[in-house]
């Protein structure tokens, strides 16, 4: 939102002006020389601050010096609060010398962040951070302090196990760690120290934890103490483990076992905006990778919804008690609540996606708004009405410097609050405020309320009342088949004994409470949904697996307990597909895919597709290979099943599908080599070209096959070929140095290592070298120089046939158009025709011979087209290969008349390209598209019901005549 507006001062304010103008000139200020706007800006702060007003009242100097050094008109640099501190503390001599400079400093920096925050001079997120890095300094410095003249009196803390001096780390949380401190907060702060070990350098000694304990003492008195300066910042330690029963200061171990072992709910949801905020910096870093699991959960954790469900029904309960529904922060559609839908959607998928991990709630917002988990009209609202939240808050606290949430219940203060944010009376004010309530409380119920609670009623609404009573087996087995049948399911007894199976399955037995209550609740919920179905006996024998298969993983459960609309949409895609079944029981974290139907049913762009995969590999340390491998199989089995999903409702057709599919393995295949470029130059260097220049990297992935002719599918292999253009005698660079030729075999092996590796997610991709040249027995990779000679010397006319549909997916783009003038020069030769139409039949009659159906000689017998005999899509005659061959042909035949057949590699545009050469007419082109793109859709409906590219005899019967006639027509045997 924008700032709030600045309306004319009300008349009611106008003596608390006067007072504070009276205590001001009467302390011996003086404003003679302050020009207009800023004697404004004074009346302005000071009839609605009365902190401001006491303040320059006591000590008229600390404004006059503001104003002096220009310090409330402009923004502070980063790190200025800290130097100006640093300053001051420079000469302090004793605790209670630090004590006066650590409060003076924070009056004077408090008078100067709410003077620009009335005035807005300074927005919300200028007022937090100025805010936060003044609490960050107080801490930090104070604490530094205080560790010197600790260690003058006891000694310097020594690690038993690293012989080094320790340091305190002080984690800030909640707004404090998210940088989001508001004018009056106080400070949530847990206390650590990385290890066990005693003090060294003095007369007597102490342990450790005992050091720390009394170090954290005195910093708490240092920042909470109330003096005749006032205070610092209230702290609160009831953040740490046992709350106020625990000890004040832990060891790294210890915190990393209290929260392993009993870290309850709403000390995740805490622990998602800690921060270092003072002591050991680096210490602190690894302390918060040790809690890093505690916090973000490796799969999709539903169960923070139930948690974050319980905190919010507490504080309701609270709410209702203490009588304070005028609560801006705690009270419905207050700022508590739109934290709270950040922090679900934080907690369930920041395991996963990395993106959310981080701490400013604006931040994770426009995060859930750009990677899709909300939409960005409900985003603007939540951020809206956050900010205007805030900016009440902020209100409330500058009157008194108290820390208060409750909208007021004087006149003055109502008068006060609505002049401050921008309007010109209570009414109205208060009207704006209860419309971002409710809209903030309305997208909270969105996120957070129950699936059961809707408007109507209660769970029968769903459905799954009625079958709760079968799962706990209230009644007998004919009773409950009668019901089955009765509800739709064709045979009632089979589905009953299936569900009798999954309650004895050993998974289900052995599981603990909490994951049978989960799987007692969801399985009514299936039932209710899975009678909706069409044919519901074949959705549950599909979906039963893998119910089983995450019974011990209870969350996958509650994510599809608190998702109807993802239950449903895993029942229609197992209905229609046993193979996108089978993939969701051996990777349940295909789930995630299915909470938005926007993302499943519309897959990105190529660009947007490679953007995504490297944002996501970007966060993960760049010596993480093992993360980075399943980051790489999270990535490509989401995105299939979005495809598969795509193209079972109908929103991509089938081209579109396997321009998808390469789409996703060519931004697979550019991060692999970049992965493996910078592992293999890291360990040996950088490799050389002839000419001494270092590689960048020069090197290509030739693919062949489907991806190099864009037409993959969803099982499919890669055919590929490594090149490189290095010199292969000249060695590299690095301290291990090896010769260019072994540098890029490592490379290669590397590249394959990354794809084919089984990982708990699977392996990327199957991975097929033999058409590199001299097949099995060549070199894995091969200069381009190498590529050429053999390309025209010693290949095979099949082997030429392949590099009609070769291209470079990934690398280097000199070595890539290195590559094409090959390919040009390979293909675009005159040859005998004669020749090349007996080499292709003879290799196109081998195949068949292997590969073809044989009970009707590769489709070619008088029974190839009865309905009892197979019809092979692929190899048998008047099927794919046969068109494929027949593109192949062309393009030999004719590429030295007609380049442009080169252009492309896939066999659609190629035949385009044979029409507008005048070499086929547009009947013939038409004829063989139509009859690849059914065989393929056919394939492709095959391979998504898990059965081999084979149909019945009767089908296809005008595409198969149509392209054996085009065979013979040719001239091909």
């Amino acid at each position: 939102m924008s700032l709030p507006a600045l309306v004319s001062l009300p008349v009611s304010l106008e003596p608390f002006v006067q007072r504070a103008a009276d205590a001001f000139l009467a302390a011996g200020g003086d404003w003679t020389n302050w020009p207009d706007a800023r004697r404004d800006a004074f009346a302005r702060v000071c009839a609605a601050s009365d902190f401001v007003a006491e303040q320059v009242g006591r000590d008229a100097q600390l404004l006059s010096r503001l104003a002096d050094e220009g310090l409330l008109e402009r923004t502070l640099a980063a790190g200025e609060l800290r130097a100006q501190l640093a300053e001051r503390l420079a000469d302090c001599t004793d605790e209670n010398d630090l004590a006066v400079l650590l409060r003076r400093y924070r009056n004077r920096q408090q008078v100067r962040i709410i003077w620009r925050d009335l005035t807005r001079q300074a927005d919300l997120a200028e007022t937090c951070r100025d805010l936060s890095d003044m609490a960050d300094a107080c801490i930090d410095l104070a604490y530094q302090w205080l560790y010197q003249r600790q260690c003058q009196q006891y000694g310097t803390p020594i690690g038993y196990r690293s012989g080094r001096p320790q340091h305190l780390v002080i984690l800030g949380m909640g707004k404090l760690g998210a940088h989001e401190l508001n004018l009056s907060s106080d400070i949530d702060l847990i206390f650590g120290y990385p290890e066990s070990g005693e003090t060294e350098g003095a007369k007597r000694s102490l342990d450790n934890q005992e050091f720390f304990v009394r170090l954290g003492q005195k910093l708490i008195k240092a920042l909470d103490a109330i003096t005749v300066d006032g205070f610092v910042f209230r702290v609160d330690m009831r953040l740490r483990p046992y709350g106020s029963s625990g000890p004040l200061v832990y060891s790294f171990n210890a915190l990393e076992l209290y929260y392993q072992d009993q870290g309850r709910d709403w000390e995740r949801y805490a622990m998602i905006k800690a921060r270092v905020v003072g002591g050991d910096q680096l210490a602190g870093k690894e302390l918060l990778e040790l809690l890093r699991p505690f916090v973000y959960r490796r799969y999709l954790d539903f169960s923070a919804i139930e948690a974050l469900r319980s905190m919010k029904q507490l504080i309701q309960q609270e709410v209702r008690r203490k009588g304070m529904a005028a609560n801006i922060k705690l009270g419905a559609g207050g700022i508590r609540e739109v934290e709270f839908i950040a922090q679900a959607f934080q907690l369930i998928h920041g395991g996963r996606d990395l993106s959310l991990q981080q701490r400013p709630l604006l931040k994770v917002l426009a995060t859930l708004e750009g990677q899709g988990y909300m939409p960005a009209p409900a985003v603007a609202e939540l951020r809206d009405g956050y900010e205007f939240l805030r900016y009440v808050e902020h209100g409330l606290q500058a009157i008194a410097d108290r820390q208060t949430q409750m909208l007021p219940d004087n006149e003055a203060d109502c008068v006060r609050l609505a002049f401050m944010l921008g309007f010109e009376d209570w009414t109205a004010f208060h009207e704006r405020l209860l419309y971002w309530r409710g809209r903030v409380d309305w997208h909270f119920r969105q996120v957070i309320a129950d699936p059961d609670e809707d408007e109507n009623g209660d769970d029968e609404l769903l459905g799954a009342g009625e079958w709760s009573p079968l799962w706990e087996e209230a009644g007998d087995e004919e009773s409950a088949s009668r019901q089955l049948q009765q509800a739709g399911f064709a045979d009632g007894l089979a589905a009953w004994r299936r569900l009798a199976d999954l309650r004895k399955a050993s998974q289900v037995r052995s599981m603990q409470r909490i994951g049978r209550e989960r799987l007692d609740a969801f399985i009514p919920r299936l039932l209710a949904q899975v009678v909706e179905q069409q044919d519901p006996d074949l959705v549950l024998e599909r979906v039963l697996p893998l119910v089983e298969a995450v019974a011990r993983r209870s969350a996958y459960l509650l994510l599809l307990t608190e998702n109807p609309r993802a239950l449903q949409r895993l029942l229609e895609l197992c209905a229609a597909s046993p193979w996108i079944a089978e993939q969701i029981a051996r990777y349940p974290l295909l789930l995630d895919e299915l909470l938005n139907a926007g993302r499943l049913y519309t897959p990105p762009q190529a660009p947007e597709l490679a953007a995504e995969l490297r944002e996501r590999l970007a966060r993960i340390p760049e010596d993480d290979l093992e993360q980075q491998m399943e980051a790489l199989r999270h990535f490509k089995l989401a995105h299939r099943l979005r495809g598969a999903a795509s193209e079972i409702v109908g929103s991509l057709p089938l081209m579109k599908v396997s321009d998808y599919l390469t789409w996703l393995a060519e931004a697979i295949l550019e991060q692999v080599l970049a992965l493996a470029w910078h592992h293999t130059v890291a360990r040996h260097g950088r490799p050389k070209r002839v000419d001494g220049s270092l590689c960048d990297p020069a090197f290509i992935i030739v693919g062949y096959g489907k991806v190099g002719g864009i037409e993959l599918g969803h099982g499919s292999d890669l055919d590929l070929v490594f090149l490189h253009d290095g010199d292969p005698n000249a060695e590299t660079d690095g301290l291990k140095p090896i010769d260019g030729a072994q540098f890029f075999t490592r490379l290669g092996q590397r590249i394959i290592h990354m794809l084919t590796t089984q990982t708990t997610s699977g392996q990327l991709y199957e991975v097929d070298m033999r058409l590199r040249p001299s097949g099995a027995s060549g070199l894995l990779v091969c200069s381009l120089a190498a590529f050429e000679r053999y390309q025209g010397t010693e290949a095979w006319t099949w082997e030429h046939q392949a590099l009609v549909r070769a291209r470079v997916l990934v690398g280097c783009p000199r070595v890539a158009a290195a590559f094409e003038r090959v390919r040009g020069q390979v293909l675009g030769r005159e040859r005998d025709l004669a020749v090349l139409r007996q080499e292709v039949s003879e290799m196109r009659a081998k195949m068949r011979d292997n590969l073809g159906t044989r009970s009707s000689h590769a489709g070619t017998g008088e029974n190839a087209f009865d309905p009892s005999v197979p019809f092979n899509l692929k190899q048998d005659a008047g099927g794919i290969v046969d068109i494929e061959f027949m593109v192949q042909y062309a393009a030999l035949a004719w590429s030295h008349q007609h380049p442009e057949l080169l252009r492309y590699t896939d066999n659609i545009r190629i035949l385009d390209g044979l029409e507008q050469a005048g070499l086929m007419t547009g009947d013939e082109v038409r004829l063989l598209q139509d009859a690849y793109k059914a065989y393929r859709a056919a394939a492709h409906r095959q391979s998504l019901q898990k059965l081999p590219g084979v149909v019945s005899g009767e089908q296809f019967h005008d595409e198969r005549q149509a392209v054996m006639r085009l065979w013979r027509h040719l001239g091909l045997d």
